[in-house]
């Protein structure tokens, strides 16, 4: 696999989203944040999204420059229409009108609907956190991508829907970001475009059985993903179904609906953001969180196990070593992105 810095690797991104036609300020929004995903070891939601974004632009599913609109607000609330824009640049719109919020009345919540794709959730947590705010967000894929299977089915019915959770410490935050699918669509896809099963306990073939083959959600009949936990996970899929309906209903939106493509093109959003001060006080929550986090770092290890981890801790072991060696591409997807700039009359990185 090609292997880039990622100095090397943004402008490169950036580059292509500027040659198809997005201002400048939102194209380096976009790039930042793949790249930046890339670094964190969520391939699945790094740069191999270029050339999908891109395709969006050309095809009118997206739009390269459109505000941010408000339908609705409060002093504590702000709903808004995404207008099919890139994802990273309206969640960065909404996110900023909520900590200014949350900083007057102590809590604010915000949503868009008709949104692009808007990346890994963990960033906005963790950009959040640095203002010492506590933070939720969900998404769902706007009615579409309903890769996700219910306990006994056989059929997907809503889609991976992920849920977000930071709390700020007075060092690194803690960020849980995971999807209630066992597994990112994203993730089965890398699988796919590098030619490798996927881990068992991912995915069902048509039929319901299991199956490594990351294929059956691309072609007909097609398979589906298993909500995390395994065929019995009604845990897992509840906590996905609710997601869904939460970003559906609250956005104005769509939940999973039967009448919507397969493939989603964006997200349906849900920010909530919490100021401390107007709660415990700041002081008071650092002190708190930075005395669980360290009593839970300081457990006994069980030998021969990984150690202790917190959420957000993978996330910054893979940017240190992501900055350090590079970070691969697979060949299948940088494949994709020297077409892309073929196209586009961007000079692809040597």
């Amino acid at each position: 696999m090609p292997t880039f810095a990622a100095v090397a690797l943004q402008p490169f991104v950036q580059n292509l989203f500027v040659a198809a036609g997005v201002p400048a300020d939102s194209a380096a929004t976009v790039a930042r944040s793949l790249v930046d995903a890339n670094l964190c070891g969520h391939d699945s939601h790094g740069v191999m999204r270029a050339p999908q974004y891109i395709g969006f632009l050309k095809d009118g599913k997206y739009r390269a420059d459109v505000p941010l609109t408000v339908l609705h607000e409060t002093p504590a609330v702000l709903a808004t229409d995404g207008g099919w824009g890139l994802g990273q640049v309206q969640a960065y719109r909404l996110l900023d009108q909520l900590m200014a919020k949350a900083k007057l009345l102590g809590v604010a919540a915000g949503s868009i609907r008709n949104c692009g794709h808007i990346g890994r959730l963990g960033e906005y947590a963790e950009v959040a956190a640095g203002h010492n705010l506590a933070f939720f967000a969900t998404v769902n894929s706007h009615g579409a991508g309903r890769r996700v299977v219910p306990p006994g089915g056989t059929e997907g019915r809503i889609s991976t829907n992920p849920i977000c959770l930071g709390a700020p410490t007075s060092h690194e935050p803690v960020v849980l970001d995971f999807g209630t699918s066992a597994a990112a669509e994203g993730k089965v896809r890398v699988h796919h475009q590098k030619q490798i099963p996927t881990p068992e306990g991912w995915l069902v073939d048509s039929a319901g059985q299991p199956t490594t083959d990351p294929g059956v959600l691309y072609t007909e009949p097609r398979g589906s993903i298993l909500p995390f936990g395994g065929p019995q996970a009604y845990k897992g899929f509840g906590l996905g179904l609710m997601l869904d309906l939460l970003a559906g209903g609250l956005s104005g939106g769509r939940c999973s609906n039967p009448g919507d493509p397969m493939a989603g093109i964006g997200n349906a959003v849900v920010f909530v953001l919490f100021d401390p001060a107007a709660f415990g006080g700041v002081e008071h929550f650092l002190g708190q969180t930075d005395g669980l986090t360290g009593y839970v770092r300081r457990c006994p290890a069980a030998p021969g196990g990984p150690g202790i981890v917190l959420p957000g801790d993978p996330e910054r072991s893979a940017k240190a070593q992501r900055m350090a060696d590079g970070i691969d591409i697979p060949q299948g997807t940088w494949d994709l992105l020297t077409k892309t700039a073929a196209e586009l009359g961007v000079p692809a990185l040597a």
